[in-house]
């Protein structure tokens, strides 16, 4: 297939790239700057030049395309970002990509968060519900463009996609721990993040871009959930750090934006994705990850 990859030098989108790849599509990939196109070029992947807010240009490249992957998000943690603007953003690009690909059955596969629920781990079957804290409209929009023709997947990506290159979540909390001269979680941490590899997750795009049914969520879940306080104990040991709890009043001090996450239970079972497209995660899991010691090496 010819796919038009959004995000394509991110570090899920880059993963994604390199998996189509391998699996014999030809793959064009958005590309906003120089340094963006030549790192396509460099792994093999056509250059297509424009960004999220360039409607054109995402009209084009959908439109060329055989199929499209969107991982593309602006991700912006400092204190001045404004999260209303850019769901706006997003919106109107999964809008675009879908008018390009209306009445043509071709694939559409776009990258979401996990959705939170209460007592258990979340599902597929769960519905996404309104949370105006967290203003990504990644996956009602790509839903809402069923019946147009476009066959639409949903893939919910939990809180740790980890892997070498890393720049998200867990860097952050080692960066945090140096510069406290701890490591520390809220609480008890009996909270938990569900995880997956960046390659694992890469292969669950692809098989959803090739066989996934229209209008299906999908997990890309490897651990369901892994309790924050044994995240907080490796990188405590690999930075030879003491590990101690918060209280829920102090972690506002010590993680400062990262406040939020670090005191999140996101948990999500993968089983209906897995039993439906035959998605097995085998690369590292996310503590395992963490020990081989590329999160420390460096920095």
């Amino acid at each position: 297939m010819r796919v038009f990859v959004t995000g394509a030098t991110g570090f899920i989108g880059s993963a994604v790239v390199r998996e189509l790849i391998e699996a014999g599509h030809q793959v064009t990939g958005l590309a906003r700057s120089d340094q963006a196109a030549a790192v396509l070029t460099a792994a093999g992947a056509a250059v297509h030049r424009g960004s999220l807010e360039d409607p054109a240009s995402l009209r084009s490249g959908a439109a060329a395309a055989d199929g499209v992957i969107h991982t593309a998000y602006i991700h912006d943690f400092s204190e001045n970002n404004d999260a209303a603007a850019y769901a706006r953003i997003d919106r109107r690009a999964i809008e675009t990509i879908g008018e390009a690909l209306a009445g043509s059955g071709r694939p559409l596969v776009v990258a979401s968060g996990l959705v939170h629920v209460a007592g258990r781990p979340a599902t597929e079957e769960d519905d996404a519900p309104d949370n105006p804290a967290y203003p990504r409209v990644s996956e009602p929009v790509a839903l809402s463009l069923a019946g147009r023709g476009v066959r639409v997947c949903v893939v919910r990506l939990p809180p740790s996609v980890h892997g070498a290159g890393d720049h998200g979540f867990i860097p952050a909390l080692i960066g945090i721990a140096r510069a406290k001269g701890r490591s520390a979680y809220v609480g008890d941490g009996s909270n938990h993040w569900a995880a997956v590899h960046r390659l694992d997750a890469a292969q669950l795009f692809r098989l959803a871009l090739e066989g996934a049914p229209a209008d299906t969520r999908l997990h890309g879940v490897d651990d369901e959930g892994v309790r924050f306080s044994d995240i907080a104990e490796v990188i405590g040991r690999h930075l030879n750090l003491p590990v101690t709890g918060l209280a829920p009043a102090a972690a506002q001090d010590h993680f400062g934006l990262f406040a939020l996450f670090a005191s999140m239970d996101i948990t999500a079972s993968s089983a209906l994705t897995r039993k439906q497209l035959g998605w097995e995660p085998t690369h590292p899991a996310l503590l395992a990850d963490l020990e081989e010691g590329h999160y420390f090496a460096g920095r």
